[in-house]
């Protein structure tokens, strides 16, 4: 995993449709979309999972659904991400099979632990700094949370929460492989832009 990782939230994309937000996404250079959606019905889920995968086919940029594998397995997803509280990852990948993408968030130093053991194709370093649109995760891994991973993790890192364009080349010095952001890109006044130099700080600074 390189590069810059879309995490969709209808919420902040100001009166905007989703697959537009994307769509304006993936030609400013986003690599990864994860299609998140926590309080809408299967149907609905499914539908925009549909109208998103159409867009990111044309570009070549995976679709990568957030927690449901049934959704993921409907709509032929790229992979899932989960999250500790979801579906265990061995469970996901028996599903998924051993071709998807599947990465998994680690809070805790004993998530990291725990996903040394696994085949995950990358590990989401969540959140690194305080961030609205995660509420319900542990303290911050910071800078200095995340060097300490990449020196131990044998996975790629996606660095994940508060990340924008002040601090996303501190990000990539302190170990992440690829960033992903939330609000950065839904809630900005050009998100094609705001994707353009997210991207350019990404290319800049990786090793």
């Amino acid at each position: 995993m390189r590069g810059l990782y879309l995490v969709t939230d209808r919420g902040l994309c100001r009166n905007r449709s989703l697959p537009e937000v994307v769509l304006q996404a993936v030609q400013g250079g986003v690599d990864y979309v994860q299609l998140r959606e926590k309080n809408v019905a299967t149907r609905l889920f499914l539908e925009e999972a549909l109208a998103v995968k159409k867009i990111l086919q044309s570009f070549g940029v995976p679709l990568i659904i957030n927690d449901r594998v049934d959704v993921a397995l409907a709509c032929g997803a790229d992979g899932v991400h989960v999250g500790q509280d979801d579906m265990p990852y061995t469970e996901v990948r028996r599903l998924m099979g051993e071709h998807a993408i599947i990465g998994v968030s680690v809070e805790t130093w004993e998530d990291v632990l725990a996903c040394e053991k696994l085949d995950v194709n990358y590990l989401g370093v969540s959140p690194i700094f305080a961030t609205p649109t995660k509420t319900d995760t542990k303290e911050p891994w910071g800078m200095e949370g995340l060097k300490k991973i990449r020196e131990y993790s044998r996975h790629d890192l996606v660095a994940i929460g508060g990340i924008h364009d002040s601090n996303a080349a501190q990000a990539i010095k302190a170990g992440a492989h690829c960033l992903a952001v939330v609000s950065a890109i839904c809630s900005a006044d050009d998100p094609l832009m705001a994707a353009k130099n997210l991207k350019s700080v990404i290319t800049e600074n990786l090793p």
